[in-house]
């Protein structure tokens, strides 16, 4: 486990000691600090770097608030407000598409390996094309917020900045110019959404949240807020007795309109955390929970706001990549587990549901273990026409504890999408090779 590293912390550090860097970081801090944590930077940023002296004591305020007084105001009761709602919604949703009729497959594939890939070359292709045609001119995704349980209350789309951040980060392994091109888009539209120190939320009237703020904060590592981690004394303060990370961040002048039922640790939320900061002592309780919820086989059931079993089990995966050595112990055991969830037929579920679970097994070195062949024509027969996925249930509350009316479901052939296109291209990759 390695000791963190504050960036800004480490500037004045340098700045102190080598009176050369002291004056390129004063002259030129932009390229300055490009050059010594070898990044690019937004360029629209502009970046200020004050010298204090005996005579001079500089104060540095926060930036105000992108919502007037009057909305944050209007935000607290948020919930109970039509017309304020009607600000994070936009226009009612189409209805729900039948899915696509599932062209015949073989459960063992007579295709060759090279043939197959070639096919889901093409596929992905296909599928991109159907995403940039979604993605709107500002680079932010789409979902549908519906009701799971009674199919007339009305559907309609959203566009948080949650979503944007979780189908680009499936999106990212593709190596298509289409898709480099989204993401980019996509990566400065999350810039624009977010807010001081370097966090988001999901709707206006609600607060900020820790789901939110880590995945958007993958992709927009290029902030400088983010690469000099002003968040993190934030998220690290969002951590219960435990040492859990707690979904909402809730604050005297944000909205409270969630506190009633309020998520203390979701394990969805606490491997984000985990794979934003890396593995490092603040982490330590998180990834031990995790890895007693794995280990023990308390998953199931765990999460408030993620249903399958297997979402889940696909952001502990992330977690482990995009922060090596953290949940390393649990590499063959999450393995075992994501297996188990096969059916009879060897099944993980439907598209979205086996998408997940073949990138996880890629994420942990264990895509070897299932019929990629199989897997591969699985998720091409259910591509439509136009090239994208069925719409499918990718996370939300389905809790009975507000009745039918609280079972609110989130997802759109959009996002499923991206997660089949990310499991095309692992599956892709091994076909290659053999």
């Amino acid at each position: 486990m390695k000791k963190p590293v504050d960036p800004a912390e480490l500037l004045v550090s340098r700045a102190g000691d080598d009176s050369d860097f002291r004056e390129r970081l004063l002259a030129n801090p932009r390229e300055t600090i490009e050059q010594e944590f070898g990044v690019t930077l937004a360029g629209d940023h502009e970046i200020l770097v004050h010298e204090e002296s005996y005579n001079a004591t500089h104060l540095v305020l926060p930036p105000r608030s992108k919502l007037s007084e009057a909305e944050r105001e209007e935000a607290k009761t948020g919930a109970a407000s039509i017309e304020f709602l009607r600000k994070t919604m936009y226009d009612p949703a189409p209805p729900l598409r039948p899915p696509a009729v599932e062209r015949a497959r073989a459960r063992k594939s007579a295709a060759a390996s090279g043939e197959l890939a070639v096919a889901g070359r093409n596929s992905i292709r296909r599928g991109l094309e159907f995403l940039e045609s979604t993605v709107d001119e500002n680079g932010a995704w789409h979902c549908i917020r519906f009701n799971t349980a009674d199919p007339d209350i009305p559907r309609h789309f959203e566009r948080p900045p949650f979503i944007s951040a979780l189908c680009v980060l499936a999106l990212e392994c593709c190596e298509e110019a289409q898709a480099k091109a989204m993401c980019a888009a996509t990566g400065a539209y999350l810039v624009d959404t977010i807010e001081f120190p370097g966090l988001w939320r999901y709707y206006r009237h609600l607060p900020l949240d820790l789901d939110s703020s880590t995945l958007c904060s993958l992709i927009a590592g290029n902030h400088p807020w983010i690469l000099l981690e002003r968040n993190v004394p934030r998220i690290l303060a969002n951590r219960d007795e435990a040492g859990r990370f707690m979904t909402w961040i809730l604050a005297e002048d944000e909205p409270d309109v969630v506190s009633r039922f309020r998520i203390e640790a979701d394990p969805v939320v606490n491997a984000n955390v985990i794979a934003y900061l890396g593995d490092r002592p603040e982490t330590a309780d998180a990834q031990r929970w995790l890895e007693a919820l794995v280990a023990e086989g308390g998953v199931d059931g765990s999460s408030k706001w993620y249903p399958d079993t297997v979402a889940i089990y696909y952001a502990i995966a992330r977690a482990m990549v995009r922060a090596p050595t953290a949940l390393e112990r649990l590499r063959p055991i999450l393995a075992d587990r994501i297996l188990g969830l096969r059916d009879g037929k060897g099944d993980f579920g439907n598209v979205l549901q086996t998408a997940l679970a073949v990138s996880a097994l890629y994420n942990i070195g264990s895509l070897e273990s299932i019929d990629a062949k199989g897997e591969t024509e699985r998720i091409m027969s259910s591509q439509r026409e136009d090239g994208g996925w069925p719409e499918l249930l990718a996370f939300g509350d389905q809790e009975l504890k507000w009745g039918t009316i609280g079972q609110i479901g989130h997802g759109s052939e959009a996002v499923t999408s991206a997660f089949c296109i990310e499991a095309l291209e692992r599956l892709v990759e091994i076909l290659r090779v053999r």
